[in-house]
C-alpha cells in the first residue's frame, strides 16, 4: 500500500463526531449545524432546468476535456471576473473541467509531483487551511510544509519568513483566497510576490478560489493568481493554476461541477493525467455549468444573503466577544479566549449548535497550533438559523463565563 495512508489524519469531521460522542443536547432547542461549508441557498432553477433538459445525453461516454462550450463559459466568466482582457483565457489550452475543486486539488498533486526528488520534496501550505492540500501531498510522496497564518500577519502566509533552503525543495505552493477558514484576501501584491518566488525557485503554485464569489465589499472583488501573473507580463500564465468551483460561487455544491485555469504547460500533462484517471464530467452537468458560468446575476444574490447574515449576526456576538468580519467566504473564525475543544463540546451540549474546533482545521508546528483557541462557523444554514445560533453562542459564552 502507498505509505502516505499511514500519515493521513483523520478528517476535522470524524473527530468532531467523537467530540460530540455521549454528550447530549437540550431537546427543546432545535439542532442548527454551521459546521460543515456546504451551502443551504436555493439553487439557481436555470441551472436545475439546463440539467434537467439534457438527461437524454446520458447515453453516451462524455469527453475528459470537456464540450468547447464549457471551455469557452468557463475562460469567458475566468476573463469578465478579474478583468483580464479579451480573449486573456484560451479555452482551447488553458482551461479544464474538473469534478469540483476538492478533486481536482487532490488529482493536481498526484500530477505535478515528482516523488523521485531526494531529500523529499515539498508542498507548502496555509495553516489552518483544506485538509485536501495535505493528505495529496502525503500520498504523492512530498512532505507537507506548514504555513501558520495568524492574527499579527493579517491571517496570510508569511512568505517572506520561510527559508531559502525550504523554497529549494519546494515544488508545490497552495495559496487560498478567500481563505478557509479564516477569510482574508491576497491582494494583487501579495499574489505576484508569491510568483517571483515561483519564478526564482521554479515551483508550481495552485491557486484555490473557489470562494472568490463569496466578499463582503462590492466595489473590491478578491484579485486571482491569473490577473497577478498578467499584471508581472506572465500572459501564458506560467508556474499557475487556478481552482474555482461552482459549490459555493452558485450553491450547487451536489453538482459537483468546477474547472481549473492556467498555464498550458500543466494543463496538457493534467489533462492526460485525468483521462487515466477516468473523471470525466457528465454531459448534463456540463450543460448546467456552462449556464452557471455565463451568468452572474443570480451569483450576486447569493453573495448578497451571506453579506445580510453577517450584518444580523455580527450585532449579536459583539456584544460578548471580539469578532472581526472576514473580508471573504462565509466562515466566522471565531477567537473563544481559551479551548476550542471544550467551547465545541460546550456550546453543543448546552445550546445543540455544532461548529468545528480550529485546531481540527490547523496542524501542530514548531511554533504552536495557529488554529487552537478558535472555532470555525460556518454560516451556511437560515437566516433564521444563523441568527438563532449567534444568540445561543451569546448564551454560552457568557454563561461559561460568568
Amino acid at each position: 500500500m502507498n505509505p502516505g495512508f499511514a500519515r493521513l489524519a483523520a478528517y476535522p469531521f470524524e473527530r468532531l463526531a467523537i467530540l460530540k460522542q455521549g454528550l447530549t443536547p437540550p431537546q427543546h432547542l432545535p439542532h442548527i449545524p454551521l459546521s460543515i461549508g456546504e451551502p443551504k441557498h436555493t439553487p439557481p432553477a436555470f441551472v436545475i432546468e439546463e440539467f434537467r433538459r439534457h438527461l437524454g445525453e446520458l447515453d453516451s461516454y462524455p469527453a475528459t476535456r470537456g464540450q468547447p462550450e464549457l471551455r469557452a463559459a468557463a475562460a469567458n466568466w475566468a476573463t469578465r471576473r478579474f478583468a483580464l482582457g479579451q480573449h486573456a483565457v484560451n479555452p482551447e489550452t488553458q482551461v479544464l473541467p474538473v469534478n469540483g475543486t476538492r478533486e481536482a486539488l487532490f488529482a493536481f498533486v498526484q500530477a505535478v509531483v515528482d516523488s523521485s526528488q531526494k531529500p523529499a520534496p515539498l508542498v507548502l501550505m496555509p495553516n489552518p487551511g483544506y485538509q485536501i492540500y495535505e493528505g495529496a501531498a502525503l500520498l504523492a510522496g512530498a512532505e507537507p510544509y506548514f504555513l501558520n497564518t495568524v492574527a499579527t500577519g493579517g491571517f496570510l502566509p508569511d512568505l517572506d519568513a520561510v527559508p531559502e533552503s525550504v523554497w529549494r525543495r519546494c515544488q508545490l505552493l497552495f495559496l487560498c483566497s478567500p481563505a478557509n477558514p479564516v477569510g482574508a484576501i491576497m491582494d494583487t501584491g501579495y499574489l505576484q510576490r508569491a510568483l517571483h518566488l515561483a519564478q526564482r525557485h521554479d515551483f508550481v503554485i495552485a491557486s484555490d478560489e473557489c470562494y472568490a464569489d463569496i466578499y463582503d465589499d462590492e466595489a473590491a472583488p478578491p484579485p486571482s493568481l491569473l490577473g497577478a501573473a498578467a499584471a508581472c507580463g506572465a500572459a501564458d500564465f506560467a508556474r499557475c493554476m487556478t481552482f474555482h468551483s461552482l459549490s459555493k460561487r452558485s450553491s450547487l455544491p451536489g453538482l459537483r461541477s468546477g474547472f481549473v485555469a492556467g498555464d498550458a504547460r500543466l494543463i496538457k500533462p493534467f489533462l492526460l493525467y485525468r483521462t487515466y484517471h477516468g473523471c470525466a464530467m457528465s454531459l448534463p452537468v456540463q450543460h448546467a455549468s456552462a449556464a452557471a458560468w455565463n451568468d452572474d446575476a443570480h451569483v450576486a444574490v447569493n453573495r448578497e444573503q451571506y453579506r445580510r447574515k453577517f450584518d444580523l449576526v455580527f450585532p449579536i456576538l459583539e456584544r460578548v466577544t471580539r469578532v472581526q468580519r472576514p473580508a471573504g467566504g462565509f466562515y466566522l473564525w471565531l477567537d473563544t479566549g481559551g479551548d476550542d475543544e471544550a467551547f465545541t463540546a460546550g456550546l453543543f451540549a448546552r445550546q445543540n449548535v455544532t461548529v468545528v474546533p480550529g485546531s481540527y482545521l490547523a496542524r501542530d508546528t514548531a511554533a504552536g497550533n495557529p488554529g487552537r483557541g478558535f472555532v470555525r462557523i460556518s454560516l451556511v444554514a437560515s437566516e433564521a438559523d444563523c441568527v438563532q445560533a449567534a444568540r445561543r453562542i451569546c448564551d454560552h459564552i457568557q454563561a461559561t463565563s460568568a
